[in-house]
């Protein structure tokens, strides 16, 4: 018989993981590739899926496996000098990201009720940081597994507009690829928005926090880890990456088919996107689009700080995770509202939302190839992970996407540096 109720707590770190994915950046930088390239990318959706199985899969195993964070895991085998400096790198990435997320949660929130901006961005920022600091594991699960669902907004979205599906089958399946900067900058983009290395860092963590929360407070016990809990998370990781990229592939749809259609092709923000869909699709597209923003801003923000805290926390031996009480691990949850808060602060600094985009996107490129190669390692080695080691079809997707991002990270900056 199906219960609904019973689905929804099924869903696990992978499917919180994948949504997270979808933040209001990446819909910026979905927007602007359906609107300036219509139906012509949206094959990238389906070739990252089982590049982010890939990863996320692995990501997932290290943690679950050895009961630890990801930046723990490294620091206890790779030098603590070059996993301190990944770190930094994490939470100097991530507070950018953080930063252009709330800045298109505000615009897209004064779109519905027209007051500042800025009053936006600082309740958005208070709110954010109470849930995570205040609210139980188990009750704050549950917000961001509810927040998942604002993601079916674009979907939703996508078929309340006419479609060419003739023509969306065909780009979907078929690759095409138009010469120029533009192409490959936006492409480049796309995959770094997509495969991000926060991600890693979240998905080992929360893998160690549902073990924390089923009873398993020891590492020995963490340790334990049986073949029938993997295969429920190989499940768990790869609906919430097919999620992920469905949503992406459905938010390229609804942009190709209004604004390439009409010759708007120039998106810097989500805000930007929904208000440009008002007039071109109605004003259910309209809310639709815009309420995902704000659905998708707040389970993503956390998702950046928490990862954030995460790896520096393990780095520097701190006491960490969200089943912990505040007094219990403070430094863990000083750093998140450090991130939130410096992340908000970047919206005064007057550089256009698009620059943070580039500049998350490069920051991204270079890091998540350095990240992938640590992790595929760790993930090969029997001292890390006993006989718990990834499936070789996995193994073989997480080199690919090793190589996918390594070329696309050089590829970005040789065509950023010679514009």
């Amino acid at each position: 018989m199906f219960h609904p109720k019973k689905i929804f707590k099924r869903i696990g770190p992978g499917v919180i993981t994948g949504a997270s994915d979808d933040d209001p950046s990446g819909i910026a930088t979905y927007s602007q590739a359906g609107a300036q390239f219509g139906y012509q990318l949206l094959w990238l959706s389906l070739f990252t899926t089982p590049l982010m199985m890939a990863v996320q899969e692995m990501s997932a195993r290290l943690g679950m496996v050895t009961g630890r964070g990801l930046a723990g895991i490294l620091r206890r085998h790779v030098s603590a000098k070059v996993v301190l400096v990944l770190s930094l790198l994490l939470f100097t990435v991530n507070t950018i990201n953080i930063g252009a997320d709330l800045g298109a949660m505000a615009e897209a929130a004064r779109l519905i009720l027209p007051i500042s901006s800025w009053l936006y961005l600082i309740v958005f920022a208070v709110i954010i940081i109470a849930l995570e600091i205040f609210v139980s594991y188990r009750k704050y699960v549950n917000v961001l597994r509810w927040l998942t669902l604002a993601l079916f907004s674009y979907v939703a979205t996508a078929f309340v507009i006419q479609q060419d599906w003739w023509s969306i089958v065909q780009h979907t399946l078929v690759p095409t690829l138009a010469a120029g900067k533009d192409t490959w900058i936006i492409m480049v983009a796309v995959l770094g928005t997509t495969i991000s290395p926060y991600l890693f860092f979240w998905q080992a963590s929360e893998e160690v926090e549902e073990e924390i929360d089923s009873g398993r407070t020891t590492l020995p016990q963490r340790q334990q880890v049986t073949t029938k809990e993997l295969a429920g998370m190989r499940r768990d990781v790869s609906i919430g990456m097919i999620f992920s990229n469905l949503v992406m592939f459905f938010i390229m749809v609804a942009t190709a088919s209004t604004l390439f259609r009409f010759g708007i092709t120039d998106i810097a923000t989500a805000g930007q996107a929904a208000e440009a869909l008002r007039p071109l699709a109605g004003s259910a597209s309209f809310i639709l689009f815009t309420l995902g923003i704000l659905g998708t801003g707040l389970l993503a923000v956390p998702v950046l700080a928490g990862s954030a805290s995460y790896a520096l926390s393990e780095v520097f031996g701190w006491r960490e995770g969200l089943s912990k009480s505040y007094r219990q691990a403070r430094a863990f949850y000083l750093v998140i509202a450090l991130a939130i808060m410096l992340g908000a602060l970047t919206n005064f600094l007057g550089v256009s939302p698009i620059r943070f985009l580039i500049l998350t996107a490069v920051l991204n490129g270079l890091l998540a190839p350095v990240m992938l190669w640590f992790i595929i390692r760790l993930a090969d080695r029997r001292e890390v992970v006993g006989t718990h080691a990834s499936p070789r079809s996995v193994r073989f997707g997480a080199w690919l996407t090793f190589a996918v991002m390594s070329i696309s990270g050089i590829a970005l900056i040789i065509q950023l540096l010679t514009q």
